[in-house]
């Protein structure tokens, strides 16, 4: 209920202002077409709801019908609301001059009286109209290359960092990073094949998976997840929760996850190569679940000679890692945005939107992800699975 308070309101203001920009300002009162126009503004904002509420209740296979046309509509509502407030002082001043002068009356070279300004309708209904049809065709052109990058392939990137401790024999050891795969009602089994191929193609020595794999339970999407059991790395495949494992069952998925050979770490590490320490933490949210994050647990018995590879869903969680000493941690959780202007929000609340950063002595990389979240698209911040190399000072 609060989840849709506080996405619900906005969501109405912005199906209001909507309403008012695309429909009253672009028809005469009391006509067919503004009839039309608010049934359709009314019915899209209803579409939405239904996504928002109706995909959270029934399994993916039936909420992919409500979820695709309203997640989709929320990306057009967003950049449109963003299109017509751009075009909203332009729009003013050509209203302005949208008027009718008619002829001074009297004679002379001056007037006898002032010039009486009259709003032109047809003028003032061309302009609205003009601003409408150009935003629509902003907003849908933006989504339309969104949606490309959304449901396109990962970018594969390739990422050196230097750790001090790093045994020379380890140097050009390479984690295959791969973070909020989504799976749910508009990501399936495919996705995840197609993840699981493009590591597999790389060879990595080691493949971290950091967290929001998926937004259901084992029963409604474990044969989505069934692919990962396919990974191949020489060092194994391992895995620490998100935040959208909390929604979806956690304590099921960690026992499916690691029946499919995909090793949770919950607040535990290991030793790898011979010389390298890897820690998982829980994710932040798990505090609301009694399994919240624990470093001291996570890194009892470390040995303080080998470099410190932290998993953890969340960016923000480098405080705490910074103050453990931790080498470099890895994440995702950001999306990096997922769509433009948000990655300007992002930093509010998290230290990197995405990519290698450093706090203290801790190397940050930030996973943009594989998947998304409610709309189907990606602007700005396409998709990617990252490989590590780890490289030796020395």
């Amino acid at each position: 209920m609060i989840f849709l308070l506080i996405l619900g309101v906005p969501v109405a203001l912005g199906h209001l202002y909507l309403w008012r920009r695309l429909v009253v300002d672009t028809t005469r009162p009391r006509t067919l077409g503004r009839r039309i126009g608010t049934l359709a503004v009314a019915g899209a904002f209803l579409m939405l709801m239904s996504a928002l509420v109706v995909t959270r209740r029934v399994p993916p296979e039936y909420g992919k019908f409500f979820a695709w046309p309203g997640f989709v509509w929320l990306a057009v509502l967003f950049y449109l609301a963003i299109a017509l407030g751009i075009a909203e002082i332009p729009r003013r001043v050509l209203l302005r001059r949208a008027t009718l002068v008619p002829a001074a009356v009297g004679a002379g070279p001056d007037p006898v009286e002032p010039v009486e300004v009259v709003p032109d309708p047809s003028r003032r209904l061309f302009i609205s109209r003009s601003v409408a049809i150009g935003s629509g065709i902003a907003a849908g052109g933006v989504v339309g290359y969104g949606m490309t990058q959304a449901l396109g392939a990962p970018q594969l990137l390739n990422v050196p960092v230097t750790l001090d401790k790093l045994q020379a024999s380890l140097s050009g050891f390479r984690i295959a990073v791969v973070s909020d795969i989504h799976l749910g009602p508009l990501l399936g089994r495919s996705h995840t094949e197609r993840i699981v191929r493009m590591i597999n193609e790389q060879e990595a020595d080691l493949v971290a998976i950091v967290g929001d794999l998926v937004d259901g339970t084992v029963a409604e999407l474990g044969e989505a997840a069934a692919p990962l059991r396919d990974l191949v790395s020489k060092h194994g495949s391992f895995f620490v929760t998100g935040n959208h494992e909390y929604f979806s069952g956690h304590e099921q998925w960690l026992a499916e996850l690691d029946r499919l050979g995909v090793n949770p770490l919950r607040n535990e590490g290991l030793t790898v190569a011979g010389g390298i320490e890897l820690v998982g933490v829980n994710d932040v949210i798990g505090e609301s679940y009694n399994d919240g994050p624990d470093f001291e647990r996570a890194l009892a018995g470390r040995d303080k000679k080998n470099p410190l590879v932290l998993l953890a869903h969340q960016p923000v969680q480098v405080s705490d890692a910074s103050s453990h000493g931790v080498d470099l941690q890895l994440s995702g959780h950001t999306h990096g945005g997922q769509m433009v202007p948000f990655n300007f929000v992002v930093p509010v609340q998290q230290p990197s939107v995405a990519g290698l950063s450093k706090v203290d002595d801790t190397w940050l990389y930030v996973s943009r992800g594989a998947g998304f979240w409610g709309p189907p698209v990606r602007v700005g911040a396409p998709p990617d699975i990252t490989m590590i190399e780890l490289k030796s000072a020395g």
